[in-house]
């Protein structure tokens, strides 16, 4: 009869630690998609800002040019 009792209570023991186990996979993996979403709205944050800072280093780039050939007058 002891013997049943401990092989149930090893049972359960096991079934703990497995729900415990797999609910500690899964938030480790909720935290692993959550971490590669936030580096992947960083990574796009970072484009767009670079792209915003060169297409404005491009125009004023580009106005600056103007500005000297019409003072120079190569451009009218």
């Amino acid at each position: 009869m002891a013997s049943k009792s401990f092989q149930d209570l090893k049972k359960q023991a096991e079934g703990a630690a497995q729900e415990a186990a797999n609910a500690a996979t899964e938030a480790t993996q909720q935290a692993v998609d959550q971490a590669a979403e936030a580096g992947q709205k960083a990574v796009e944050n970072l484009v767009k800002s670079t792209q915003e800072g060169l297409d404005k280093t491009t125009g004023q780039a580009a106005e600056a040019i103007s500005t000297f050939g019409k003072k120079y007058g190569l451009q009218k």
